[in-house]
């Protein structure tokens, strides 16, 4: 999930958002201007993405199963294993929290990018100041 969704977040930065924002000036509100425009821009994008994530945890399936001992149980087989017997709540709780703790993880690093990125602009910005102060 996290590479899929370091691959959407490119996809969408590059989606042009005055698309959107012309909708809300023709007088739809945010939320059909979303559905209306945005949508079915990113659709593709996201049908992708999620080819993507099931071909990936395929492979991981394929990978655990080929690498665990006699007496020893990695986290995909022993979904898969349950999985096949029937869906446990507690399989679902293990899947939910899974995904919590990467959509956490991909939202903090997100943030950083942003505040890194942010501070290098800023820094390049007080350079040129400077720089343009020492010409005069």
């Amino acid at each position: 999930m996290c590479f899929v969704a370091v691959v959407c977040s490119r996809d969408w930065a590059s989606l042009d958002r005055s698309l959107e924002e012309a909708a809300m000036d023709l007088g739809c509100n945010p939320l059909h201007a979303f559905v209306a425009v945005t949508l079915p821009l990113i659709i593709p994008a996201i049908a992708r993405r999620l080819m993507l994530a099931f071909t990936l945890s395929l492979d991981d399936l394929v990978i655990a199963s080929f690498t665990t001992g006699p007496g020893s149980a990695t986290l995909p087989i022993r979904i898969y294993s349950e999985v096949r017997l029937g869906v446990k709540p507690e399989i679902n709780a293990i899947c939910t929290l899974v995904i919590g703790l990467i959509a956490v993880v991909i939202v903090v690093a997100s943030l950083a990018s942003k505040l890194s990125e942010r501070a290098r602009r800023e820094r390049r910005a007080v350079v040129r100041v400077r720089h343009s102060g020492m010409v005069r």
